[in-house]
């Protein structure tokens, strides 16, 4: 059995780590590097960095900061917001970046998908899913619609088929994050992350909505997610990663301990 995977995501507005409720990004949350030192350093499993502006603006990846950031860590390092071609993957991933995560271009172009796990490999390429509860209380009338442009623009796609097509086009990892959870603290859309799991044979990890261990806890095992993300939690030290790891402990999800040597 693999270990469930612990997180933090940096959310990057103009060189800094920003925080919001439904992708408003409207309160500084600190540093992007000095987090990551300190996430590293807590035993993060990984960290996912993204420019949650560069899509919506047209703007290229941060070149810089993410150059800085993967010195600085040494957990594998995932990089999205704005990634257009396959030229801004290979950018990202010279950077220091193990993994590239693609979202409203993989919309507009699907074919970056393809060329990105051919000359990289799968486990470079990340599909990342933003997505809306469409659909009556019934629950089956419920469907999640895929948006794009940091949340603003409705595709009519919907996501659990979209997530099928990014992994047969081959991607090799989903992040499926649910706009309506996003910041909120009121825990993850369990019932879009468990179908999207279900339909697929890649590793799923989870954003949206997180507010403590208990939602992490909910979503690796009710949602059967292999990674839960988080941001806020983290970065204004509500919780550290090792009380985090500790609580899935007690409850026997399987997770990575920190290794402290003594030497």
């Amino acid at each position: 059995m693999l270990a469930k995977r612990i997180i933090p995501c940096l959310d990057v507005k103009n060189g800094r780590n920003v925080r919001g409720v439904k992708f408003s990004a409207d309160r500084d949350a600190g540093d992007p590097v000095e987090l990551a030192r300190r996430y590293d350093e807590e035993g993060a499993d990984e960290l996912v960095f993204y420019d949650i502006t560069a899509s919506a603006e047209k703007r290229q990846i941060v070149a810089d900061l993410v150059r800085r950031v993967s010195e600085t860590v040494f957990v594998p390092f995932t990089v999205g917001g704005g990634v257009r071609t396959i030229e801004d993957v290979r950018a990202i991933l010279e950077g220091g970046a193990e993994k590239a995560s693609i979202n409203s271009a993989a919309v507009q172009h699907p074919e970056i998908i393809n060329q990105s796990a051919e000359r990289f490999g799968s486990q470079a390429t990340v599909g990342s899913i933003d997505a809306i509860r469409r659909g009556g209380k019934n629950a089956t009338e419920v469907w999640w619609e895929v948006v794009v442009r940091g949340g603003r623009t409705p595709t009519g796609k919907n996501a659990l088929d979209w997530a099928v097509e990014l992994v047969d086009r081959g991607a090799g990892e989903l992040v499926v994050n649910s706009i309506d959870a996003d910041g909120t603290k009121d825990g993850y859309d369990i019932a879009l992350t468990r179908a999207v799991a279900e339909r697929v044979d890649v590793p799923i990890v989870a954003s949206g909505g997180c507010g403590g261990p208990e939602h992490m806890y909910e979503v690796l095992a009710e949602g059967r997610a292999s990674a839960a993300l988080a941001a806020s939690i983290f970065h204004y030290q509500q919780y550290s990663i090792p009380q985090v790891k500790q609580y899935l402990a007690e409850r026997e999800v399987l997770v990575r301990t920190k290794v402290v040597s003594t030497l």
